[in-house]
């Protein structure tokens, strides 16, 4: 049995800026970018376009949107900008580490996570003290999919070594993680299954 494991929402709480966007500019201003003075309304629209279900890197995006308003600026410094802006307080949700470690002794282990974010999927498995817990870590904007997408689940699987369908999911959303019912694999609601039962539901199991 291969099992991933959505990080946000499912392992892991963490607190996000309540308007990214001006986080986000006060970050760029301080690595010398003028923000231009409509930066919101840049922020809320779409610079890049991309197939449905593939990932725009937060960094690109900001890029796009300052080079919308006529500024030019440098992607690394977009890119640094963006990694500083995102870096919640992390907090461990109760029953997930045990749960990982159920989990990996049934065979292997990963992350499946949403995050247009470079570094924060990394980093906050560190403080979370998950850190070298998982076979395998796959992101959006690492594999290039967003779940749904059939081609998420793939890249997980993939990197697990294992088939889609032999693939278990275990997430907070139905309509994100439970995707993976699509490619052929099994879903796991933690909002129906605690993460403090997984593991005794998985010594359950044939």
């Amino acid at each position: 049995m291969a099992v991933t494991f959505d990080l946000f929402g499912t392992l892991v709480d963490v607190d996000y800026p309540t308007d990214p966007a001006e986080v986000v500019a006060r970050e760029l201003e301080s690595r010398g970018v003028d923000v231009p003075d409509d930066w919101h309304v840049a922020y809320g629209e779409m610079h890049v376009e991309a197939p449905a279900g593939a990932e725009v890197p937060l960094p690109a995006h900001v890029a796009r949107a300052l080079a919308s308003r006529g500024v030019d600026a440098p992607e690394n410094v977009a890119r640094h900008a963006v990694v500083a802006a995102f870096d919640p307080k992390v907090t461990l949700r109760e029953g997930a580490a045990e749960a990982v470690a159920a989990a990996g002794k049934r065979g292997p282990v990963g992350v499946l996570s949403n995050c247009a974010v470079p570094e924060l999927a990394p980093r906050t498995l560190i403080r979370a003290g998950l850190r070298g817990e998982f076979d395998a870590v796959t992101t959006s904007v690492a594999c290039g999919w967003r779940k749904p997408h059939a081609k998420a689940f793939e890249a997980a699987a993939e990197a697990l070594g294992v088939e889609p369908s032999a693939l278990t999911h275990v997430g907070d959303d139905p309509e994100t993680d439970g995707g993976i019912v699509e490619v052929g694999g099994r879903f796991v609601d933690v909002t129906e299954t605690p993460l403090t039962t997984f593991a005794g539901d998985l010594e359950a199991e044939p």
